[in-house]
């Protein structure tokens, strides 16, 4: 018994090899000679821009060196002088429809058959850049020493006769191909062009509109039945006067919108339909377009199809796809290019420089507004809640900022101003009045009070754990801290309000357990804000009864417990300023 796969019809002749047309269909090799590819770009709009837009956007961006300013500043200027933007764009363009291409890193060297030393050159090593096409620039003999860097990859190339070692060149291939013995295209030791494998779906998108355009000559014709036509048509004079009769015809239909006609003569119109022809030439190009990897939104520049559609997740894919080619494509050919390039400008090589691609996505004035709230309002808790040090996030905070370019320029005001390092971060020792700030109106009508504010702690009952768990027994109910006991009247509408409406007094830090005079057992704490604001209600003219002032939440009146007590750990959360006169 033989058994074989696949799906099998007597009735429908499914997999008759004698019967099934479809039996045989089999892929053959095309053939697109170079002619060909360079008539279609030249003379079609649809290859050129195959070609040419996948090329543009993995290089309009560009990149962002990293390295301190000086050295990027070096750097960008020796990118500009040899031009290698330019030069990577075009000779990714002539590697996409040749299949491939090449830049020539030109140094001083005399013998080009022997490697290109980097580590011999110097500032200004590299003269210049040359692109050069798989048309003018042939691969030599094919490396296949499984030891060798350059497997599988030819050993010299050669130009006009003269042998130059592949390390002076940047290789850019087309698609590539599955091995190397199996070159038919391009030669071997290039890929093959990107329209290869798309050749027929171009020409089909191409021939659709050209026809359709020819059927605009034909949408109305005019259809005359002459008696005895070709019986006169012999006679020359009887042709003349056929000629001007409908001569006649025309301008009287133009002239009059009517046409005289004789009685055996008939006369009808055909018009041609072009209902449906639109769709037919959309569904072509969107073949080119998928074949191409190119959205139709970036492909034709027409508008996405579909309900609530926008297009933006397929520009996402296709910018994806375009950044997946940068890092596996254009940046591993560039290495060699890149190292020479940062000799080149700084005549040393740092080893901590490097880059990245800019994101062709560019966010909108909103999107980028939300985003650098939302970066602000982190930065922000994660200083009150003091998880990092304050000149820790500083400088990671003024990275991101320069980084994302939100703030232009401000990595040379950093600079100016001395440095992070030399930059106060700390607050000032004299906070600015709110009311000559302009944050709160000026009041002159509000009589001075005595003043008495503290904030309540919203976590007490961690706090009155942590306590019983010490030995304390009597534990104030309302655990609170002070901020101010004036018994000296103040205004206060000058003593304004605080920064935030709650205050969250991050884990660790100094901490200590002390009796203080009247017998209250406290837990002092340490909370610059508390500190600062403490200061601020003194300016304002605040008294205090201590000359200095230290935060403290009082735990007990019944004396401390036997045995050592461990200071509370845990984090502490205050809530609001609260006001009040001082009792008497």
């Amino acid at each position: 018994m033989q058994t074989t796969d696949g799906l099998r019809s007597l009735i429908g002749a499914l997999g008759d090899p004698t019967r099934d047309k479809n039996a045989s269909t089999y892929y053959g090799m095309p053939v697109v000679t170079d002619d060909q590819l360079l008539n279609a770009y030249r003379g079609s709009w649809i290859p050129r821009k195959v070609v040419n837009i996948p090329a543009y956007d993995a290089t309009r961006r560009w990149r962002e060196w990293q390295a301190n300013q000086d050295q990027i500043e070096a750097i960008e200027a020796e990118e500009k002088r040899l031009g290698v933007k330019l030069k990577v764009l075009e000779a990714h363009v002539r590697a996409r429809l040749w299949g491939g291409a090449a830049i020539y890193i030109g140094t001083a060297d005399q013998d080009l058959r022997e490697p290109i030393n980097v580590e011999r050159l110097g500032k200004g090593g590299v003269k210049y850049l040359t692109v050069m096409s798989r048309t003018t620039l042939s691969a030599g003999e094919i490396d296949y020493d499984p030891t060798s860097e350059t497997y599988e990859k030819p050993r010299f190339y050669i130009i006009n006769g003269r042998e130059i070692h592949p390390s002076r060149f940047v290789i850019f291939n087309g698609n590539a191909q599955p091995e190397p013995g199996f070159a038919v295209f391009g030669g071997v030791g290039w890929g093959d062009s990107v329209l290869l494998a798309i050749f027929d779906a171009i020409r089909n998108a191409d021939s659709v509109p050209a026809n359709v355009a020819s059927l605009v000559f034909e949408a109305n014709v005019d259809v005359f039945g002459v008696k005895d036509l070709f019986a006169q048509m012999s006679d020359p004079d009887y042709e003349r006067r056929l000629l001007n009769r409908f001569q006649l015809v025309g301008a009287n239909k133009s002239v009059n919108r009517s046409i005289l006609r004789d009685f055996d003569e008939t006369y009808e119109r055909k018009a041609i339909s072009f209902g449906g022809l639109d769709a037919l030439i959309i569904q072509f190009l969107q073949i080119v377009a998928g074949a191409a990897d190119i959205p139709m939104t970036r492909f034709v520049g027409m508008s996405p199809s579909g309900l609530n559609s926008t297009g933006e997740s397929d520009l996402r894919n296709y910018y994806d796809g375009i950044s997946a080619k940068q890092e596996l494509e254009i940046e591993p050919s560039m290495v060699r290019l890149d190292e020479c390039l940062i000799r080149s400008a700084l005549g040393v090589r740092p080893a901590a420089i490097w880059y990245k691609w800019r994101s062709l996505w560019q966010l909108s004035d909103k999107e980028r507004a939300e985003i650098g709230k939302m970066n602000a309002e982190t930065a922000m808790t994660i200083s009150t809640a003091a998880l990092l040090p304050q000149q820790v996030l500083s400088e990671a905070l003024a990275n991101q900022l320069i980084e994302s370019g939100f703030y232009p320029g401000l990595d040379q005001m950093i600079d100016a101003a001395g440095g992070l390092e030399e930059i106060n971060l700390d607050p000032p020792d004299d906070p600015p009045d709110p009311v000559q700030a302009g944050l709160l109106p000026p009041v002159t009508d509000a009589l001075p009070r005595t003043l008495y504010v503290h904030r309540d702690v919203l976590n007490a009952d961690a706090i009155k754990a942590w306590a019983r768990s010490q030995g304390f027994t009597d534990i104030v109910d309302d655990l609170h801290v002070t901020i101010t006991y004036s018994r000296t009247p103040v205004d206060w509408f000058k003593v304004g309000e605080s920064w935030s409406a709650e205050l969250k007094i991050a884990a660790g830090g100094p901490r200590a357990i002390e009796q203080f005079d009247g017998g209250a057992i406290v837990l002092l704490i340490k909370a610059s804000e508390l500190e600062w604001r403490h200061e601020d209600m003194k300016r304002a003219g605040a008294s205090s009864d201590y000359p200095e002032y230290q935060p403290h939440i009082t735990i007990s009146y019944a004396g401390m417990p036997e045995g050592t007590v461990e200071p509370y750990q845990g984090e502490i959360v205050l809530g609001p300023e609260i006001f009040s006169e001082v009792k008497a």
